[in-house]
């Protein structure tokens, strides 16, 4: 599990890193819109049409997470979220979700379970290689990152070659 705050994925970049951005600034259909903007995304990069049940549980995996930062974004910072990146570079994804809050993420409690919200960023944790939030201007950008699908043979790089 990944846990907040843990680095990013470290190696270096396959290819030349592909990064779309989506001007939120506000509620309004903001998820639904991020969802969209995110499969479109996927479906340009090749993660889409997925390839096998891996590539698709994978892509179907950032579709959700997502969706989750940006729904933390719409409850819990003012004005809703600003902005989502998506960054690719053939073999890792991040997603950055920016708002006006400086206040960084937290777990809720675990005390009601019957509670029908307060897992999405549960989720995010147990799905990511590696999740946080960084300060930015005002506020901050939470951000998440997975490996790529695509490439099964590409593993960690050794300690020695990390930029």
């Amino acid at each position: 599990m990944a846990g907040f705050g843990t680095r990013p994925l470290p190696g270096p970049a396959r290819g030349p890193e592909r990064t779309v951005r989506l001007r939120l600034g506000g509620r309004s259909a903001a998820v639904q819109r991020s969802r969209d903007f995110c499969r479109a995304a996927l479906l340009c990069w090749h993660w889409l049409p997925a390839a096998d049940e891996e590539q698709q549980d994978a892509a179907a995996d950032v579709v959700l997470m997502v969706s989750e930062l940006v729904t933390n974004a719409c409850l819990h910072a003012p004005g809703g979220p600003r902005e989502l990146r998506l960054r690719w570079n053939g073999l890792r994804l991040r997603a950055e979700v920016a708002d006006a809050s400086p206040v960084p993420p937290r777990f809720r409690p675990r005390s009601d379970r019957g509670r029908p919200s307060g897992y999405g960023l549960r989720v995010v944790d147990r799905l990511a290689r590696a999740w946080g939030s960084v300060p930015e201007g005002c506020g901050k950008a939470v951000w998440m990152e997975v490996a790529s699908p695509i490439d099964h043979h590409v593993r960690a790089v050794p300690a020695g070659h990390r930029r």
